[in-house]
C-alpha cells in the first residue's frame, strides 16, 4: 500500500469516526457540505454540543476516542479528547490511549501518541457542566499516576522493539 493509499484510507476512517459522532449527536445534517473536508466540518459541528453537555451517554466514549485517534491534525484530535476528559474522566480516556498504544496498527499508535499529548489539558470548571455546581468534580475519575507509569513502559518497550527491528532491517 502506497503513502498516498494509506493517506486515503485513514482519511476514510477518520470520516467514518467523525460521522458516529455527529450522528450520536442528531447532526448528520452536518454531513450534508460541500466541502472538501467533511470530516473536519463535522468535527467542527460537534465540538460545541459535546462540551455544552454535563454527561455523555456511554455510547459517546468508544466513537470519541476512535475519532481522537484517527483525526490526522494534533491541534484538532483536541475537539474529541476534551469532551472525553470532562464527561468521562481522564483515567478512562488516558486508559483507552494506552490500550491504542499496546495492540493498534501503527496509525492507531501514532494517533493515540497524538492524542496522549491532548489528555493533559487542565479541566476548568468554567468550561464544562460536567463539574458539579460548586466547581468540583471526582477526584477518582482523574487518578492517573499508574496509567501514566503504563504508558511510559509500554512507550519505552515499544521504542525498543522498533529499534530492534529496525536494526535488523540494516
Amino acid at each position: 500500500m502506497s503513502e498516498g493509499d494509506r493517506h486515503e484510507a485513514s482519511t476514510r476512517t477518520f470520516l467514518a469516526c467523525a460521522a458516529e459522532v455527529a450522528r450520536l449527536l442528531d447532526l448528520e445534517a452536518a454531513a450534508d457540505v460541500p466541502d472538501d473536508r467533511p470530516a473536519r466540518h463535522l468535527a467542527g459541528a460537534a465540538r460545541r454540543p459535546l462540551l455544552e453537555r454535563a454527561t455523555l451517554p456511554e455510547e459517546f466514549f468508544d466513537p470519541l476516542m476512535a475519532a481522537a485517534v484517527y483525526d490526522p491534525d494534533p491541534s484538532f484530535c483536541r475537539w474529541f479528547v476534551e469532551p472525553a476528559l470532562y464527561a468521562f474522566g481522564r483515567l478512562r480516556v488516558m486508559t483507552a490511549l494506552l490500550g491504542y498504544l499496546r495492540t493498534g496498527t501503527p496509525a492507531e499508535i501514532a494517533g493515540a501518541r497524538r492524542a496522549w499529548y491532548c489528555a493533559h489539558l487542565p479541566l476548568r470548571a468554567d468550561r464544562s457542566p460536567a463539574y458539579a455546581p460548586s466547581g468540583s468534580r471526582d477526584p477518582a475519575l482523574d487518578e492517573v499516576d499508574d496509567v501514566v507509569d503504563q504508558w511510559r513502559k509500554s512507550s519505552s518497550t515499544q521504542h525498543d522493539h522498533s529499534a530492534s527491528a529496525s536494526h535488523d532491517q540494516a
